[in-house]
């Protein structure tokens, strides 16, 4: 009798045991965001004037996973006013939203990373010094409210769409239209992706026509270098009839080693029938990258921008920027 006591026991020291490792394994897991992009730079010549330290955007945040399929995220961006007159930090709620995923389907929702130009952002790795072409040059928003959801069909294909106020995260949502998007990834071979976007962004107010963005890219990356184009068209811009942009951009990066790595970009703006030419411009950047341990990255760098208007002079400036991040 006392020993099947003993062996009953035992017994219900493994049970509880086992049920105590599986309630770990589902333990909720949440990690801190924080990015800091920060530069010094001057101009030469004409554009001197311009130097100085800036630090430039800020993302505060956290992530939580609640188990292996839900997660939540919360990110403040506290940046820079757009208008040139303002001078003083502004925070704005960048990402407030939630994520399921099952299997090879994904869904978001709330204040989502919108599906664009992140994958041409990810590919060019060096967010902190310079947006991609599309965020650079406002042919969308980097963050919406709304849903996305997106399903990987086989290794080398997957498909994306996304519904969202289309304003934006700076701003509360003002007009009656959505922005749809639809993308499709492709990845033919190892390293090499092919990335087609279409989206429509609804004039919803009398006089005000719908946006329509078109967008086309392709890389190659590996270990030990990376090299893309991509190719963009914006129909309608700010809603206006005929205010139509196009460009292209093409962006290379190698390793030099563990540490250090150099990169080269060449972007090139166009309006139709120069409706924006004070601001079109062809734009180049080259410079290297090293990582100072796990958290920091120092890259110096030379820039040139070429602008398109009649008079207008190139200008050059040189750049040390920093990331600091986890």
């Amino acid at each position: 009798m006392k020993r099947k006591v003993i062996l009953a026991g035992i017994l219900a020291c493994m049970g509880i045991a086992a049920q105590a490792q599986d309630v770990k394994s589902e333990e909720v897991k949440g990690k801190a965001i924080v990015q800091m992009f920060g530069n010094f730079h001057s101009g030469f010549g004409g554009n001197n004037d311009d130097r100085g330290f800036e630090l430039e955007r800020s993302y505060l945040g956290y992530e939580y996973k609640l188990n292996r399929e839900l997660s939540v995220k919360g990110v403040m961006d506290i940046g820079k006013s757009s208008d040139v007159s303002d001078y003083q930090r502004i925070a704005y709620i960048k990402n407030a939203m939630v994520s399921w995923k099952t299997g090879d389907l994904t869904l978001n929702g709330g204040l989502i990373s919108t599906t664009q130009f992140n994958f041409q952002e990810k590919f060019w790795g060096y967010r902190y010094i310079m947006k991609s072409f599309q965020d650079q040059y406002k042919f969308g928003n980097s963050a919406d409210l709304g849903l996305s959801v997106a399903y990987k069909f086989a290794d080398w294909v997957s498909a994306d769409a996304i519904i969202v106020n289309g304003e934006g995260y700076k701003k509360i949502q003002k007009n009656d239209g959505l922005n749809y998007g639809v993308g499709v990834t492709l990845t033919p071979l190892k390293g090499l992706n092919i990335r087609l976007y279409g989206g429509l962004n609804e004039g919803s107010e009398a006089g005000k026509e719908d946006v329509k963005n078109m967008a086309a890219f392709i890389g190659y990356k590996c270990e030990s270098f990376s090299i893309g184009a991509e190719y963009n068209y914006m129909q309608n811009a700010s809603h206006k009839d005929g205010a139509d942009q196009s460009g292209y951009s093409l962006m290379a990066s190698t390793k030099l080693s563990k540490t250090a790595d150099v990169y080269a970009r060449f972007d090139d703006l166009d309006s139709k029938n120069d409706w924006n030419k004070a601001k079109d411009e062809q734009a180049a950047i080259l410079g290297a990258q090293f990582k100072l341990g796990k958290y920091v990255k120092v890259a110096p760098n030379f820039r040139m921008s070429m602008p398109k208007a009649d008079g207008a002079k190139n200008e050059y400036s040189a750049y040390v920027n920093c990331y600091f991040g986890f």
